[in-house]
């Protein structure tokens, strides 16, 4: 598979088979994920895998959280901060197309809630991978945490395995760190749920699928 291949089939997927990705599969994607650059040459990035068993005593402990009222305490500020103009419409388009595809009417609190919750059931993945960097580092050094995950994520890609970034997967990050060897130093960024894709699902459906932005929309070529 081509670059320009994984780049165009990759999609965010949020429904996912049973069926565990190999490990020798994950450690190839990791050996060749470790070449991605970075400022410097720091490699800031810590990931950590869990899967199995494991994985649902930690969904299990999210949600105990959860349902204790904790309010989540990301270390960065979410996604959404700061979002205006045309940034925030674009927001709020995704939003409304991802619960149309589901059917889920916008205005039904109770059932946008009950879909956002699937976040922290990883949406049925087999694995989720938490990535993590020292908190001391500055917003310069996530530029080389977005890298290494889309490295990643193509990469699986070209392996038929499919995945979904998740800011929320940072949101409550004391169950994580406490069952997860992420290092003492390092502030939880985002999340990544993986695995083989569940195409018959509803919420895969293309009609999930965002569109982008034409090139002059964001870019500019001065000679």
């Amino acid at each position: 598979m081509k670059v320009s291949e994984a780049v165009q089939t990759r999609r965010t997927i949020r429904a996912f088979k049973d069926e565990p990705v190999p490990e020798e599969v994950i450690r190839e994607v990791l050996e060749l994920a470790r070449h991605a650059p970075s400022n410097s040459n720091t490699q800031p990035w810590r990931i950590d895998i869990v899967s199995g068993a494991a994985r649902q005593r930690l969904q299990d402990a999210i949600f105990a959280e959860i349902q204790a009222g904790v309010k989540p305490y990301p270390a960065f500020p979410p996604g959404g901060t700061g979002l205006k103009g045309r940034y925030k419409e674009r927001q709020r388009e995704c939003a409304f197309q991802y619960f149309a595809a589901v059917g889920i009417d916008k205005e039904d609190k109770k059932a946008r809630m009950g879909l956002s919750m699937k976040n922290w059931e990883f949406f049925g993945a087999p694995h989720a991978a938490f990535l993590s960097y020292p908190a001391t580092m500055h917003r310069a050094n996530a530029i080389d945490m977005g890298i290494f995950l889309q490295t990643i994520m193509l990469l699986f890609v070209e392996r038929g395995v499919a995945s979904c970034p998740q800011g929320a997967l940072a949101t409550y990050p004391g169950p994580v760190k406490a069952m997860l060897p992420v290092p003492e130093e390092n502030a939880i960024l985002c999340g990544l749920s993986f695995g083989y894709a569940d195409t018959e699902a509803q919420i895969n459906s293309t009609a999930a699928k965002m569109e982008r932005e034409p090139v002059d929309v964001f870019a500019s070529i001065t000679s």
